[in-house]
């Protein structure tokens, strides 16, 4: 099997560390040839805060996924969340001198790069540059300016910025695992590739992941990316509530919440009881489960109004930005019973539970379609079009230079017989010149090569 076949999805949660391998298919489904599961244990709400951990749980997780996959991992794409991430909406607009020529993939990359350079508060970087609509000229509304005429290109873009210290953190940790970075995603971005349905981005939608530490927006109309955002909490919350409230360890806490929750109190009888086993040969506990749906549903409620908020924030309530396709909900914390009728309730919006059946190979659905296995899932889905991308980038730019060298051989057999040493040197120059060309993926990459070469 060659190695660019595939590709490696690294999500670095608070709760848990996945590395999964997969490939795709002959009917363009995902095959997960490995899956490799840790305990996070060095990362607090989507952010490293101890890099000897979270090293030896991503070597853990990796070591799982080689032997399962019976392959020998070099390079992942990472997942990147956490409470430092921010977005922004920005216009920008380049001036193109070569006006006659039609608008390419070089003037759009110009403008990306341009919007890359601007000043962010101190010790924050930029992620992401996701054009949404484009202007040429007089022309607005435009969503392929490629192949067009015009003397100005404008583009709205929706920018990601987060901690530059957080990412290199990251980066760091990966490194030092013996790892190539060959790229970093914001998670809901991820998420959403893997859950969400083209015409459910075409009419709206509102991706919202519930993870362990955070909980991860990312809204979608006419098929752009229109806003994200990080909430700074999620599942850990209501576990440790529960926790405080009845006065058990973590892990039991854990395990009244995944069997026994409830997000909507009024399912529980004020008889049901569940018993927690007592520690070193104390009296076992007496939990009512309607007290813990209590517990329960006032966290998940905050969760839930903060992300009405962000709904609210992007403009849900405007006739044009309405959400016809409502909200998706993903992730290890959308699995908690009767939070999709909460979620509806309190947001006025349909809801359905997001699951990655739609992408995974029939024979491969189940525990891998899980929805906490979402991020992970859409890290492999953006690793693989992301290679896809970068060799019909390379093959696209070989076949144009070999129909330009055929050419320039022909006119040179016909009328330059005398000059032929010439012009082998001159051919020399221009495959010099070709190797020095890099692709928008070479360049986008050379930049998270960058972040790790900082860290060193």
């Amino acid at each position: 099997m060659e190695y660019q076949d595939i590709a490696i999805g690294l999500d670095v949660g608070t709760t848990k560390i996945v590395a999964m391998v997969g490939r795709r298919n002959e009917y363009n489904k995902i095959e997960i040839l490995g899956i490799g599961k840790s305990k996070s244990v060095g990362v607090h709400r989507g952010v490293v805060n101890n890099i000897t951990q979270t090293i030896e749980a991503i070597r853990e997780a990796v070591s799982e996924a080689e032997h399962s996959s019976g392959l020998k991992i070099k390079e992942v794409i990472v997942g990147i969340a956490g409470q430092h991430i921010r977005s922004l909406q920005h216009n920008d607009y380049i001036t193109r001198l070569n006006f006659e020529n039609v608008i390419s993939q070089k003037d759009i990359q110009k403008l990306i790069d341009q919007v890359h350079k601007l000043i962010m508060q101190p010790g924050e970087e930029i992620i992401h540059v996701l054009p949404q609509e484009y202007k040429v000229d007089s022309q607005a509304e435009i969503g392929e300016p490629i192949g067009m005429y015009g003397s100005r290109l404008e583009a709205n873009f929706h920018v990601v910025v987060g901690q530059i210290s957080s990412i290199r953190n990251i980066g760091r940790c990966v490194k030092a695992a013996g790892l190539n970075l060959s790229g970093m995603t914001l998670e809901p971005l991820a998420s959403a590739e893997a859950v969400l349905s083209t015409e459910e981005r075409e009419a709206g939608v509102a991706l919202v992941d519930i993870g362990g530490g955070t909980t991860d927006i990312a809204i979608f109309k006419d098929n752009i990316i229109r806003h994200t955002s990080v909430i700074p909490f999620g599942g850990n919350v209501i576990t440790e509530n529960i926790k405080t409230d009845c006065l058990i360890i973590e892990r039991q806490a854990e395990l009244l919440k995944i069997k026994f929750g409830s997000a909507w109190p009024g399912e529980n009888k004020e008889t049901e009881i569940v018993c927690i086993p007592g520690l070193r040969g104390r009296d076992p506990k007496e939990i009512s489960l309607k007290h813990l749906s209590q517990i329960i549903h006032i966290r998940v409620c905050e969760i839930l109004e903060q992300v009405n908020v962000e709904i609210k924030n992007y403009g849900n309530e405007e006739q044009k930005k309405r959400l016809i396709a409502g909200l998706v909900m993903t992730g290890g914390g959308s699995q908690l019973q009767h939070i999709r009728p909460l979620t509806e309730y309190i947001t006025g919006m349909d809801v359905r539970i997001g699951y990655s059946n739609e992408h995974i190979a029939g024979g491969e659905n189940g525990i891998i379609s899980n929805p906490e296995y979402a991020t992970s899932i859409g890290l492999v889905i953006k690793g693989l079009d992301d290679k896809k991308k970068y060799l019909c980038t390379n093959a696209e730019m070989e076949h144009r230079d070999h129909r330009s060298d055929e050419n320039s051989e022909l006119i040179s057999t016909k009328f330059y017989n005398k000059n032929r040493r010439l012009n082998s040197e001159e051919d020399q120059n221009h495959k010099k010149k070709k190797n020095k060309t890099k692709s928008f993926l070479e360049i986008w990459a050379d930049k998270f090569r960058q972040i790790l070469n900082d860290t060193e």
